[in-house]
This record gives C-alpha cells, sequence and structure tokens, in this order.
C-alpha cells in the first residue's frame, strides 16, 4: 500500500511541476491543483492508514490519528478557495492581455 501511495505521490507532484513550467494560463492553475492534490494524499498518508479503528478511544498504538484528518481537510478549502482566485486573476489577464500567455506576450516564432 505505500508503495501506491508513493508512486501515485510521484506522479501527482511530477505531472504538476511539468504543468507549472508550461507557459500558458489553464496548464498552471492545472499544475498547482494537482501539487495541492499530492499534499493532500502526502499529509493524509502520514496519519497511518488504519480502518476500522476508532479515533483516538482506547490504547494509543490502536488508534488513527486525527490531525492529518484535520489538516486535509483544512488545505481542501484553503486550495478551493486559491483556485478560485487564481481563475479569476488569469480570466482576468486574459481579457485585459488578450493572451493566456504568463508573460503576456506571444512568443516570436
Amino acid at each position: 500500500m505505500e508503495a501506491l501511495f508513493a508512486v501515485t505521490l510521484g506522479i501527482l507532484t511530477a505531472s504538476g511541476v511539468y504543468l507549472l513550467l508550461r507557459a500558458r494560463t489553464f496548464p498552471v492553475v492545472m499544475g498547482l491543483i494537482l501539487l495541492s492534490y499530492a499534499v493532500n494524499l502526502f499529509l493524509f498518508a502520514m496519519g497511518r492508514l488504519q480502518t476500522g479503528m476508532p479515533a483516538v478511544i482506547g490504547r494509543s498504538a490502536e488508534y488513527a490519528d486525527p490531525l492529518p484528518q484535520a489538516l486535509v481537510l483544512t488545505a481542501i478549502v484553503i486550495g478551493f478557495a486559491m483556485t478560485a482566485f487564481i481563475l479569476v486573476l488569469s480570466l482576468r489577464g486574459l481579457g485585459e492581455l488578450k493572451t493566456d500567455h504568463v508573460d503576456g506576450e506571444e512568443p516570436k516564432a
């Protein structure tokens, strides 16, 4: 199970960084979203993945840690607000500059 999480985190992070390095605004926004998903999955995996265990009640070695779950929920809300802000910002840039290139200039061919 840990190998699956590691591969998934690697793919999400690599795809997010690749998209962040693109020269258009939509791939940059998608790259930020993929990186936030990778961070959320990483935080969630830090809570020792166990199913059917009580939250905090019982012996200390046999409970699921609630802190990573709370951090992930907070990160989801912050990521949604950040995504909405970046989308509005990129749409405004598209409207004012008439291009979706991150520099505001089309590359000379």
